[in-house]
């Protein structure tokens, strides 16, 4: 197994990538998640706390409760195109394998500062040499330019959230992620 760490989280034209690098290894591990997951690891990543809990929030006050450690978490294979992931839990002494979607067990890893791991097989059939004009790149860009070529921040993932909750009329979901947005926009501006 490889030890990884998310190195980012972007928006191409096929929707949210996340990529995993290891320290000592020039491939990253290019793996498309949805939305909600991608929204979930950007606010996990950036420690944004919000006022009532996501699913991945809940997951953790449940493992807590029952007083289960999440050891790692892996992407241990690949299967005609679909990444599969696996949560590695201990209970008094016994290690468990729960069958988990690598974005869900991306969030779960960064909530519980979890070491993350992708097998060995898995990044030499899917890894990436990616160079600087691909991924890394600071950049000033516009919103569309942004979504035409990669990065969003928290905030920006927030942003396509509500577009989509008004685009879909849910507009209780809209109120909250815009409540959310106020108050990360008021965090940047005290920083």
């Amino acid at each position: 197994m490889i030890p990884v760490k998310l190195d980012q989280l972007l928006f191409s034209n096929m929707g949210f990538v996340v990529l995993l690098k290891g320290d000592n290894d020039e491939r990253v591990l290019p793996i498309f998640i949805g939305t909600v997951e991608a929204r979930a690891i950007a606010l996990y990543n950036n420690n944004v706390k919000i006022p009532r809990p996501l699913t991945h929030d809940l997951m953790k006050n449940i493992l807590e409760n029952l007083e289960c450690k999440v050891k790692r978490i892996e992407v241990c294979d690949l299967r005609e195109g679909t990444f599969i992931g696996r949560l590695i839990l201990e209970k008094d002494g016994s290690e468990m394998e729960i069958d988990s979607r690598p974005s869900d067990a991306i969030a779960i890893a960064l909530l519980f500062s979890a070491p993350m791991y992708v097998d060995e097989k898995v990044m030499d059939e899917a890894g990436r040499i990616m160079d600087a004009s691909e991924i890394g790149k600071e950049t000033t860009l516009t919103g569309s330019e942004k979504e035409n070529t990669g990065e969003f921040s928290p905030l920006e993932v927030l942003k396509k959230d509500l577009e989509d909750a008004v685009n879909e009329e849910r507009y209780e979901d809209a109120a909250r992620i815009k409540k959310e947005m106020d108050r990360l926009e008021d965090k940047n501006t005290e920083n």
